[in-house]
């Protein structure tokens, strides 16, 4: 029993502490185009279709990107999360990257720093 104990080195239940660590290369890049895709969708929310519809009184391009930002977003959060277990986030680390992706221009320098101490195996 302590040789099973000890071979998974964490408190995690066995099945999830084989899982952890595998394929980080593939959850990072998911991770990465989810923040970009989110982070291009909130600039363009924010500084394209807000505006239009505060001075133009055009309605359509908030719903539509606005829509488009929230079903993105959720996808970001399980692609983030997926990645935060692989490589062994910290839930600090992890909340913060997650609220990034709500802040304009701060998803592109959440994903960069998570990127790069990510591929240098720190914790995030």
């Amino acid at each position: 029993m302590t040789a099973d104990r000890t071979a998974t080195s964490s408190r995690l239940p066995r099945a999830l502490a084989r899982r952890v660590g595998q394929d980080v290369p593939a959850a990072l890049t998911r991770y990465r185009v989810m923040a970009w895709v989110v982070g291009v969708l909130l600039i363009a929310l924010i500084l394209v279709a807000v505006p239009l519809k505060y001075t133009a009184g055009v309605e359509g391009p908030v719903e539509v990107i606005g829509t488009a930002h929230g079903w993105l977003y959720a996808i970001f959060f399980v692609t983030a999360c997926d990645l935060a277990l692989r490589a062994r986030w910290s839930v600090k680390g992890s909340v913060l990257v997650l609220l990034a992706g709500t802040v304009p221009i701060l998803s592109f320098v959440a994903e960069r720093i998570a990127t790069r101490k990510t591929r240098a195996g720190e914790r995030v």
